[in-house]
């Protein structure tokens, strides 16, 4: 790997574009072809009925979060760690329910993997907005299109295309959902899990009084990350070769976006319909930054891991790279 060593992060050595690997020999991988043959049409049929047909159907909520468990339950995603950052294990449920995302919320989610997407529609039913570097707007997608994004190579644009339709932010999207929590990924790209890129400027257009609770999802094994577009099949394989995977779930405490009430930038180009795909308010200011590094470090906390200064810039030409 010594020819990637170019997109390794200078401060840490981390490379969070390597896809993960984990080691396997002729004899422990003739089981997992067995298991992902048998699996792989019940998965493919299950998936095919609920986003074809069931999710299109008036199915109360808690039937519509036993359907998603059920997509996760085929490649045996059932074992899910879930703690709260600070709270002892075994009082889960003695906390109130401001101290976990919440309608009227948001959740800054680490971006690693298809299944980012699903745990958190099973778990939270969110509305899901994709986010990019170097704009402010994000643009609405549904669940199918929040778990493409995770392998498409859409994810490698730094900001929304000239012309672009459907874009609007947080705040807007805080307005029009009042009694849903708002899914972002505020790195935009995804990675092996291993770091945490900077954080898209689209965070600072939340209102001050609205808490962005950063959410962090580990696997192991961990190789069912994506951090390298395009790779369905391979990413299908290792999900479903496999008996079992587990979920590590870490939500930190609430961050409230203070620089809102401090400049109000995002407040007033939302209002006046500025577009910040091309507008130098794309830029952050200094209170802003220091919003963007405490949901980042509180991610990096949570996942055990480190933030790198490696961009989608740098994805994009080690994706090139990688595929020669």
């Amino acid at each position: 790997m010594e020819k990637y060593s170019q997109f390794r992060d200078r401060g840490s050595g981390i490379s969070p574009f390597i896809p993960v690997k984990t080691p396997s020999t002729f004899l422990s991988a003739l089981p997992r072809v067995f298991i992902f043959l048998f699996r792989l049409p019940f998965f493919l049929a299950y998936a095919a009925v609920y986003f074809l047909v069931l999710r299109w159907l008036p199915l109360p909520l808690v039937a519509r979060k036993l359907l998603l468990w059920g997509v996760m339950g085929i490649p045996g995603i059932w074992w899910v760690d879930l703690q709260l950052d600070g709270v002892k294990r075994g009082s889960l449920a003695q906390q109130p329910p401001s101290r976990v995302p919440h309608p009227g919320s948001v959740i800054a989610a680490s971006f690693t993997s298809p299944v980012d997407a699903l745990y958190l529609a099973a778990v939270f039913d969110p509305v899901f907005a994709v986010s990019y570097p170097r704009s402010r707007k994000v643009r609405r997608v549904s669940l199918r299109g929040a778990i493409a994004h995770a392998l498409g190579t859409a994810q490698l644009a730094e900001s929304p295309s000239p012309g672009a339709t459907g874009l609007t932010d947080l705040r807007a999207l805080l307005k029009r959902y009042p009694d849903r929590v708002i899914a972002v990924f505020p790195e935009c790209g995804t990675t092996n899990g291993k770091a945490i890129l900077p954080l898209s400027p689209s965070l600072v257009t939340v209102p001050a009084d609205t808490k962005i609770f950063p959410v962090s999802m580990r696997y192991t094994p961990p190789d069912i990350t994506t951090p390298v577009p395009g790779a369905w099949f391979a990413f299908l394989w290792k999900l479903l070769s496999r008996p079992t995977h587990l979920v590590r779930v870490r939500i930190a405490e609430g961050v409230l976006n203070t620089s809102a009430s401090v400049n109000g930038v995002g407040a007033a180009a939302a209002a006046h319909g500025v577009d910040e795909a091309s507008s130098p308010q794309s830029d952050v200011t200094y209170e802003e930054q220091l919003v963007l590094d405490r949901v980042a470090e509180a991610l990096a906390r949570l996942g055990r891991n480190k933030r790198v200064g490696l961009t989608l810039q740098d994805k994009a030409r080690f994706v090139e790279a990688w595929r020669k």
